[in-house]
């Protein structure tokens, strides 16, 4: 590295570590204080080097505060390995020639110890100085304290230059933090709220401060508060994420549906050290997601009356063309099959929530398998691992079983006294897999010769709607389907706020 080099990376450590022009600090008056005192000298000086000038952060028996850099004993410290001492200035090439040598204050002794920035820079030194030559030097304990005190030294310019970083990532943090539309806070391990940015006062139009520790409950709707204090009272216990809706105050006094949320921060140790949150204005979207939902709502409760219509017409029909009676009836009872399906799984008003089932596989099939319950108890059985649907499986299940029923009830097990049909369901790794089997019924001789339009239909629903694959099996004993498609098909991903 050339000397203009060193200069230049010496200059920009130097200035990296905001050291220069700072007020007088007790930690390092306390350095040149003992530094004279071991040392037995008049002058000690901590001593840093700039472009144009030497500067003193600590100095004792000295009346400036800096010198021009040409002047500088300490520069030449900087190219040393630890410490330099000159016994005696004026038999020294390097400063025989020093102003400070052949002027007042006529100095001739000088060691100094170098001080690095905290990246490795030479950047000042730790120096002692005495106005009489001294050939002995430093004693060895001198000489290591002088050492110790240049270390520690070092060890403030560290803390300083974490420190600066500290504040420039907690300025860069408010400053992203104010910028959000969110409303940002951050509390202590134990919970205690010491900070929220621009967006939260904005809200609240409280004064800073004033929501600090916990005064931030009285935020909350009064109905809310208890549920959203004993939430994250948990939070604290246990460390586990904090969500909830609530209703938060704002500067006008009404009150707002909004999403609070937070995540703590954990040392290496795992220990909690800080929690960070955010609080969402969510009440037009959840107002306008409360008006979607009446909509919906009314147009599910119209499909269901359209089903009810439809299925009065195929009847009339039938009533009046007898000779398509057989078929008109086999589509009125599809359609009312899909009517019972939609039913099932369509959105429910308040009203009609308390009569609502469980939207799963089971609960679906047990409705549809109803009308075949004989006196003598169920005939058509479930077991195995059930499965939560949505309206896109609704559909294909409803018209798959409804039309194995009807079919087991003309020509299979259901149309025996004593025959029966179980239906196992089973979980396997991504899929999941529905097994239809026949007892009791007439004997079977073979697969039929042609396939029917309901047979044709549930391959296409099960394939086209569930992505999956449908077998039959036309056993001695009775029929056996095996319906398998991805679990994930039975029901649409959850949408996050």
């Amino acid at each position: 590295m050339t000397e203009a080099e060193s200069k230049d990376a010496r200059v920009r450590s130097l200035m990296a570590t905001g050291i220069l022009d700072t007020e007088a600090e007790t930690a390092f008056d306390d350095v040149v204080r003992l530094a004279a005192l071991v040392c037995k000298t008049p002058i000690a000086v901590v001593s840093f080097v700039d472009a144009e000038r030497q500067w003193f952060k600590a100095k004792v028996g000295l009346e400036v505060s800096e010198t021009p850099v040409e002047m500088a004993i300490c520069r030449h410290v900087l190219v040393c390995e630890d410490i330099e001492v000159f016994p005696d200035l004026t038999k020294d090439t390097r400063t025989v020639g020093n102003v400070l040598v052949t002027e007042t204050p006529s100095l001739r002794f000088y060691a100094g110890a170098r001080v690095d920035s905290p990246d490795g820079v030479p950047i000042g030194s730790v120096a002692v100085i005495d106005t009489v030559p001294r050939p002995e030097g430093l004693t060895a304990e001198q000489t290591e304290t002088l050492l110790a005190l240049a270390r520690q030294v070092m060890a403030q310019l560290a803390m300083r230059a974490q420190a600066v970083k500290l504040k420039d990532g907690e300025d860069r943090f408010r400053a992203i933090a104010d910028s959000m539309p969110q409303m940002v806070w951050s509390t202590l391990p134990d919970g205690y709220h010491d900070y929220y940015n621009a967006r939260w006062y904005e809200f609240t139009g409280m004064e800073p401060g004033a929501t600090d520790g916990e005064a931030w409950n009285d935020m909350f709707h009064p109905d809310d508060r208890e549920r959203a204090w004993a939430l994250w009272s948990h939070s604290l216990e246990t460390g586990v994420p904090y969500e909830i809706e609530y209703r938060l105050r704002r500067h006008d006094g009404a009150y707002r549906w909004t999403l609070g949320r937070a995540l703590p921060i954990r040392d290496e140790a795992g220990y909690i050290t800080r929690w960070f949150g955010t609080c969402t204005d969510i009440d037009d979207a959840k107002r306008l997601a409360e008006e979607r939902e009446l909509v919906s709502q009314e147009l599910s409760h119209r499909i269901k009356n359209i089903f009810a219509v439809i299925s009065g017409l195929i009847s009339l029909s039938a009533r009046t063309h007898p000779e398509s009676k057989a078929y008109a009836m086999a589509l009125r009872d599809r359609v009312m099959a899909l009517g019972r399906a939609h039913d099932f799984v369509r959105p429910h008003s308040k009203v009609s929530q308390p009569n609502a089932r469980a939207a799963t596989a089971f609960a679906l099939l047990s409705e549809l398998f109803s009308p075949y319950d004989g006196a003598g108890g169920l005939r058509i059985s479930l077991e195995g691992d059930d499965i939560g649907i949505d309206d896109r499986a609704a559909t294909p299940l409803a018209l798959i079983f409804h039309e194995l029923a009807t079919n087991a009830a003309k020509y299979g097990a259901l149309s025996a006294a004593g025959g029966h049909v179980s239906i196992t369901a089973n979980r396997m790794g991504d899929d999941y897999r529905l097994i239809w089997r026949e007892t009791g019924g007439p004997a079977v001789a073979g697969p039929p010769a042609v396939e029917g339009f309901g047979s044709t239909l549930s391959k296409v629903s099960v394939e086209g709607q569930l992505g999956g694959t449908l077998v039959r099996e036309w056993l001695p004993q009775g029929l056996q389907v095996t319906m398998v498609a991805p679990a994930k098909s039975y029901t649409r991903p959850s949408r996050v706020n």
